[in-house]
């Protein structure tokens, strides 16, 4: 084709080019796999609590009491740490973006070159092969065999055959053949801008644990302004107490309402997860894939490129026509080789195999195309050559026997013949005679077995998907332990209608003879008895199903078409690193649920502490100081290294049930401790202002032991680690409790030993207080258990 184009019309000198870049016919979309920098630090700073976090500080420096602002300074590490870890998210997910993106070949004045899919300009002429995603609009000027898939832009998903002449749009895919275009269309002038945007651009899918944390800061926003009025009513009329003072206990009840570090939990998390999968060589095109990572109970994929490697190998050539020479035979398979632009992989072997022997002179060519699942050659000596499917090419034959013998043992057999008729314009030739049968070896991935015994372990069901017999499917399969494999069900068996289809989509492992259509019905039927499904593929004909699947993982040797639409990318296509993608997602999501209960359980004891001071008449016992120095200690920093500790934990549906269900009784607990403490110590030492200190410390030392029964409970399964992190967190608790700096600082007084002994004895009762709550909602919804 490259004599043709040359002689037909001429590529763009470096002028042209050159002209065309600087007035912006040039085909540049802003279409990133990350946010901007202006959008990150958007996001990380302008936040509801951030909001309200700086009213509540400057209420608090209006008093003069700056130690009591130390929440403050949660505004700007909330936002510094999410920014860097994004930030961090980002310049991987750049790096691997850059090589995921597929390059284009141009024709230009000085010959062909390989670019970047962003330096075609107007005018180009662009080549075009099987499996290549078209770049930008364009009219076609030569093409042999083109095929092209346009169902990603019309939902049509019958190949179209185009003309010289016919305009192709980018987004467009090449199934069959090749051909060259010259680009019209560039740019958000194309309609690969808009696909870029849907297929691969930083998305927000529907998620769960968003709208779930969304939901909560909601609840809290509301809460927020009843109870900041009753705490300043009870503080400055029904207490009597100074102004500045009734400010400082306002903002010590509502400051800890706020699950500040949530969000940046959150945030952090996934960022961290992005960073260690692309240490794997795996791109996450969104930040959201994560969650869906860890819903996964069911991983679709094909057989080639994960069960077994991409390279085949000719096992043996059985002539069936005696009349051929083994020398004449090899001549016919190197010119059905050669007649591909891109051979693929058993086409590829068939050239191996015959090494150099002279391909025959053509008249017509039909490329491989997976739909018809053959090929075919017009010799000028007369002969018209296929080679494809057995039971396609030689249907009815003897030979079908000894195919399905070799399938069976998990081998690939092509068949070829002959015959004296021309290729007609649509189908097979008549008159096929029987000439040979291939044989090839699929190579079984030796990490294989390893990935399914993983899946297996983490209760999430494999289905093996494949456009191959399902006898040679299944053999394959159950040399490597796939369950069921020997029921393997034959596609063009499967009912259409979709309750059928998903009865049948449940019960198998393994499926043969799939076609593109099926395998996005396959999905779609899955995803509709709610089952969260991961689709592995390569290939043009896997670009349905992964657009369709909750998560697409294509391999990063595979067509760009598939590689666009997939919202992970493992770049070394090993499939051997799917179990750590889906145990990075589940530690990701499990973690954030598991801290998610600190956060909320102080959010419970703030609210209710917060209403039974103000409603009891009471002054509130806290100060923002000791608010500060609890959710260092309790939460905060703890929370920090646990939602970055290892976790295999498959996600639930019902984020903001469970955690309500594990965080409420845990503030019940502790609210229960602070505010018994509170009473037992004024009654005990006095209600004058010298007693107040000392009753606020028993009041925080309660809060403080309960607090830290949360955080163990939270912790389990308690390994060395965890049990190193509570006794470091209870160290500097005691540091801050005990030292005179200390005392000092944040105004703590337990020298009294009856400060002690009710602080103790109140603790006490919060626990007991949280395991009765834990038993009763247990026994209330049992399928909370954990």
């Amino acid at each position: 084709m490259a004599s043709a184009v040359g002689d037909q019309v001429a590529g763009l000198t470096p002028a042209q080019v050159r002209e065309r870049v600087a007035r912006g016919d040039v085909n540049r979309v802003d279409a990133a796999t990350s946010r901007s920098w202006a959008e990150i630090v958007r996001s990380n700073v302008l936040t509801r609590v951030s909001a309200i976090y700086l009213v509540l500080f400057v209420v608090v420096l209006s008093t003069g009491h700056l130690v009591d602002g130390l929440f403050g300074l949660l505004i700007v590490v909330n936002s510094t740490v999410g920014m860097v870890q994004e930030v961090r998210a980002k310049r991987t997910l750049d790096r691997l973006a850059l090589l995921n993106r597929a390059r284009v070949t141009v024709v230009r004045a000085a010959g062909e070159a390989v670019v970047d899919p962003a330096e075609v300009v107007v005018d180009d002429l662009v080549r075009l092969a099987a499996g290549d995603q078209v770049p930008v609009d364009g009219t076609l000027v030569d093409a042999a065999g083109l095929e092209v898939d346009e169902s990603l832009l019309t939902g049509e998903s019958e190949a179209v055959v185009p003309g010289t002449g016919d305009r192709l749009l980018s987004g467009s895919v090449v199934v069959a053949g090749s051909g060259c275009i010259r680009a019209t269309g560039v740019g958000e002038a194309a309609y690969a801008a808009r696909l870029a945007r849907e297929a691969s651009a930083f998305r927000r899918p529907s998620s769960e644990l968003r709208s779930g944390i969304d939901q909560i800061l909601r609840y809290v926003t509301w809460a927020l302004v009843p109870v900041a009025v009753l705490t300043v009513v009870n503080q400055l009329w029904v207490n009597d107490q100074a102004p500045d003072d009734a400010l400082r206990g306002m903002v010590a009840a509502l400051v800890p309402m706020v699950p500040e570090g949530l969000v940046l939990m959150t945030a952090v998390a996934m960022a961290v997860g992005v960073i260690r999968l692309g240490r794997r060589q795996c791109l996450v095109q969104d930040l959201p894939a994560m969650e869906s990572l860890a819903r996964v109970d069911v991983v679709c994929f094909d057989k080639t490129g994960t069960l077994t490697e991409d390279g085949m190998r000719v096992r043996a050539v059985d002539a069936l026509d005696p009349a051929l020479p083994p020398a004449a035979l090899d001549r016919v398979l190197a010119t059905l080789g050669a007649a591909e632009a891109r051979p693929n992989a058993s086409l590829r072997a068939v050239l191996e195999h015959v090494g150099d022997a002279a391909p025959l002179a053509t008249s017509d060519v039909v490329p491989f195309s997976s739909a018809r699942r053959w090929a075919a050659v017009r010799s000028q000596d007369g002969a018209t050559w296929v080679l494809g499917a057995p039971d396609v090419v030689l249907p009815g034959h003897p030979a079908l026997e000894r195919a399905a013998e070799e399938s069976a043992r998990g081998r690939r057999v092509l068949a070829l013949a002959r015959t004296a008729d021309a290729l007609p314009a649509a189908g097979l030739p008549d008159g096929l005679a029987p000439a040979a049968l291939l044989v090839l070896d699929q190579r079984v991935r030796p990490e294989a077995g390893a990935t399914l015994a993983y899946f297996a372990r983490q209760d999430v069901e494999v289905k093996v998907v494949s456009g191959d017999s399902p006898v040679a499917v299944a053999a394959v399969a159950e040399q490597v332990g796939v369950p069921r494999a020997h029921d393997a069900v034959d596609a063009r068996d499967l009912p259409a209608d979709p309750e059928p289809l998903a009865d049948a989509a449940e019960r198998a492992t393994v499926l043969g003879r799939v076609t593109p259509e099926q395998k996005r019905a396959l999905v779609r039927a899955l995803t509709a008895r709610g089952r969260t499904v991961a689709m592995t593929g390569d290939g043009v004909n896997d670009v349905l199903a992964l657009k369709d699947a909750d998560v697409g993982v294509a391999m990063g040797n595979g067509s760009p078409a598939a590689r666009a639409v997939a919202r992970i990318v493992l770049l070394d296509s090993d499939f051997a690193t799917l179990p750590h993608v889906v145990a990075e997602g589940r530690r990701v999501i499990a973690n954030i649920e598991r801290v998610a209960t600190l956060f909320l359980s102080k959010t419970v004891y703030s609210v209710l502490l917060a209403l039974v001071v103000a409603l009891s008449g009471l002054p509130f016992p806290l100060l923002p100081r000791h608010v500060t120095l609890i959710a260092w200690f309790t939460i905060g920093i703890p929370a920090a290294v646990l939602a970055l500790a290892p976790n295999q934990d498959r996600a639930r549906p019902g984020f903001v049930r469970r955690v309500l269900t594990s965080a409420v009784p845990g503030g019940l607990g502790v609210a229960v401790a602070a505010y018994a403490a509170f009473l037992a110590a004024r009654a005990v030492l006095g209600t004058g202002p010298d007693e107040h200190e000392a009753a606020a410390t028993a009041a925080f030392l309660a809060l403080v032991l309960v607090a830290f029964d949360v955080l163990v409970q939270v912790a389990r399964p308690l390994r060395p680690w965890k049990l190193a992190l509570v006794a470091l967190m209870v160290a500097g608790m005691a540091t801050a409790v005990l030292t005179p700096v200390g005392q000092r600082v944040f105004l703590l007084d337990p020298s009294d030993p009856r400060v002690l002994a009710v602080a103790a004895a109140a603790g006490v009762a919060g626990m007991v207080v949280r395991r009765v709550a834990v038993a009763v909602l247990l026994r209330a919804a049992p399928a909370q258990r954990a």
